[in-house]
Formats: C-alpha cells, sequence, structure tokens
C-alpha cells in the first residue's frame, strides 16, 4: 500500500530512507482494510479519502489518499512506520520527477483519482478507469 498526502495545493508527504525517496508505504495485514493499514503507516495522518488499486501479477497496490491536503504543521506530528525514515514535504513535481517509471505512474495515477474522484487500476502499463472485474463486489 502506498499512502498519497498532500501537503497545501503543490506538495506531498515522502518518506526519506537514507536518501531514498519515496511515497510512505506499507502492507495490509490480515483482516486489515486498507484505510486502517494507513494508519499504520503514518501514524497522525488524517482520514482516508479515496483509494485507488493498482495490480501487477496478482498482486494488489492500493494507492491511498488524505480527505484533505494537510499543513506543514500537520506534517510535522506524523510518524512513519520505518524510524530510520524521515518524513519531508517536496514539491510534488519533484517527487514525479525523481521517482522509477512504475512509480511515476502509480503517483500519476493516485493524483489522478484524486483529483476526479474516480477509481482506476493499472494492468501492464495500461490505466483503466474502474476497478478490475474481480475486484467488483456482485
Amino acid at each position: 500500500m502506498s499512502f498519497l498526502v498532500p501537503v497545501g495545493a503543490d506538495t506531498l508527504v515522502v518518506t526519506d530512507l537514507l536518501g531514498s525517496i519515496m511515497m510512505p508505504t506499507g502492507a495490509i495485514q490480515g483482516g486489515q482494510t486498507p484505510q486502517q493499514a494507513s494508519q499504520d503507516v503514518l501514524r497522525g495522518a488524517p482520514d482516508v479519502l479515496a483509494w485507488v488499486q493498482t495490480r501487477r501479477r496478482k498482486v494488489i497496490t492500493h494507492v491511498l489518499a488524505t480527505t484533505e491536503p494537510m499543513t506543514r504543521e500537520d506534517v510535522g506530528h506524523l510518524i512513519y512506520r520505518d524510524p530510520r525514515a524521515d518524513v519531508r514535504v517536496p514539491p510534488t513535481m519533484s517527487v514525479v520527477d525523481g521517482l522509477p517509471a512504475k512509480g511515476r505512474l502509480r503517483l500519476l495515477v493516485g493524483l489522478q483519482a484524486l483529483a476526479t474522484g474516480e477509481m482506476a487500476y493499472i494492468e501492464g502499463d495500461v490505466v483503466r478507469p474502474s476497478a478490475p472485474p474481480d475486484l467488483i463486489p456482485e
């Protein structure tokens, strides 16, 4: 699971783990919802608004977004699950430019879903506008 946390209109929360910049990430433990797992990734973050599910080889990655942008002051209270990492707030475009291609695609799809309110998923390298058929409740 990746956690997308906007700060204001043009910056994002990222973690800096020994010089590696990434979106805050973590696992969803058995029985947890993605929303519950987000609190294990970033303690002190606001509630989750939406998520995007991306799929690669039967692995589902949830990209979660907060209900509203945080302030820099709010970010100062966040605690990341890995104590070796620092929480940082760089400009969104520098995060996008610094990610590898697959991470960049996940981030851009997450930002698009946050902006439009529409769920999406990635199959291969193609973005689809809704949940994969096997994830749609019957």
